[in-house]
């Protein structure tokens, strides 16, 4: 699935940079940066559905008939383009970039678990992680056509909106992990019941990419995406006002307006960092776009959830006293193997430990994380223009054109 990702992200913004001119190809970019937003809206509801019906594995099977469709839409409808510029595979590059990675995200991801950074197997991957990334950065330095291309971050605007970005996807992916134990975990929702109540969340992110494009067209591009973005931030801190017994119209509110936020932002960044760079570079500039999104969102998961670990860990550790080793042992993993154990020795009072001991752990891990979002609105603050540079009226993007194009 990585590597299928991998190969249609990139490629497809090249398409784009090729097909569309002028006002058509932001439209057309930002269609396409925020389209992720229908299937935020229809795949978790759908995976309720088909969890409270069918086996799980139809999770997963649901997915062949709609790449098949994919597949005759493609072959059908996207032009033969064929890049000018032949391209070499990266071999180095590769197993370098996803050594690093691998190596970091388990070192982070084995600190929540045993709780001691002083451990050899948290230390040393994560060590070996990043010498592994800064060996990667120095290869793509002095390969004459690389995969990822470092120079591209000493344009200012370009390197500067990626790391936005990538605070941006780190925040969105490790709240999105603790909404989905928060819903089903701590609520107890059902998977459908949590699918539906994290529409709001589409539904935002689908209104916010054409609104800010249209007040781009009026303002600086700084002046809509900062306040975007720190609102954004400021929406995950919210998760820190959530608790056991918070309305579901706070949670929805709540989330409605984080996805208008976040729409707000990587629509017209996306579309802005890629529009800038010469044609020949589109699929390069794509390649590093996605690659600095999709480790934001693998770092943010594995953070946000060493952080939880650790904190549920600590909050837990008092209502164990007097229980069992086992029961201890399994109670300390999470939340949801202490309800699972509470319920079989019958001890409801360990449940509501663990609910509480959770909800704190959401609380720490929520105040950080909007932390770093917020470095991501600093960082657009700092490397965006403070105006656009004015060339004449701007018409507005035909996005009716952009889409019957496509």
């Amino acid at each position: 699935m990585g590597v299928g990702s991998a190969l249609i992200t990139p490629a497809m913004m090249a398409i784009l940079m090729w097909t569309f001119t002028g006002p058509a190809r932001a439209a057309a970019i930002g269609i396409f940066s925020t389209s992720a937003g229908v299937g935020m809206a229809a795949g978790p509801v759908l995976a309720g559905f088909l969890l409270d019906h069918f086996w799980w594995g139809s999770v997963f099977l649901i997915n062949v008939p709609v790449a098949a469709l994919a597949l005759v839409g493609l072959a059908v409808l996207v032009p033969n383009f064929r890049s000018p510029t032949l391209r070499p595979l990266d071999p180095a590059g590769m197993l370098l970039s996803i050594s690093g990675l691998v190596a970091l995200a388990y070192g982070l991801i084995r600190a929540g678990q045993v709780a001691v950074w002083s451990r050899t197997d948290v230390w040393a991957p994560i060590v070996v992680g990043l010498v592994l990334l800064a060996v990667f950065v120095l290869v793509e330095l002095r390969v004459k056509v690389p995969s990822f291309d470092p120079r591209l971050f000493a344009q200012r605007t370009f390197g500067g909106g990626n790391v936005a970005l990538g605070l941006l996807l780190f925040g969105v992916a490790a709240i999105t992990f603790y909404n989905a134990f928060y819903l089903q975990g701590a609520l107890g929702f059902s998977p459908m019941k949590a699918g539906l109540a994290n529409i709001p969340t589409a539904f935002g992110a689908l209104a916010g990419a054409p609104l800010a494009s249209r007040l781009v067209r009026r303002l600086p591009l700084r002046l809509v995406t900062v306040p975007a973005l720190t609102v954004a931030a400021l929406t995950m801190g919210g998760y820190g006002l959530l608790g056991l017994q918070t309305p579901l119209v706070w949670i929805e509110i709540l989330l409605l307006i984080q996805g208008l936020s976040i729409g707000m932002v990587i629509g017209p960044v996306t579309a802005a960092l890629i529009s800038d760079l010469p044609l020949e570079q589109a699929g390069a500039g794509s390649a590093v776009t996605n690659t600095v999104r999709q480790t934001g969102s693998v770092i943010g998961i594995a953070v946000g959830g060493t952080i939880m670990s650790i904190t549920y860990r600590r909050a837990i550790e008092p209502s164990l006293e007097g229980a069992p080793g086992p029961v201890q042992d399994q109670a300390r993993v999470s939340a949801e193997q202490a309800r699972h154990v509470a319920t079989t020795i019958h001890r409801p009072a360990l449940a509501q430990a663990a609910d509480n001991a959770f909800i704190h752990a959401m609380h720490v891990g929520a105040g950080w994380i909007a932390v770093i979002a917020l470095l991501g609105a600093a960082v657009l603050l700092i490397t965006l223009p403070a105006a656009g540079k004015k060339k004449g009226p701007i018409p507005e993007p035909d996005y009716e054109e952009a889409r019957s194009s496509v």
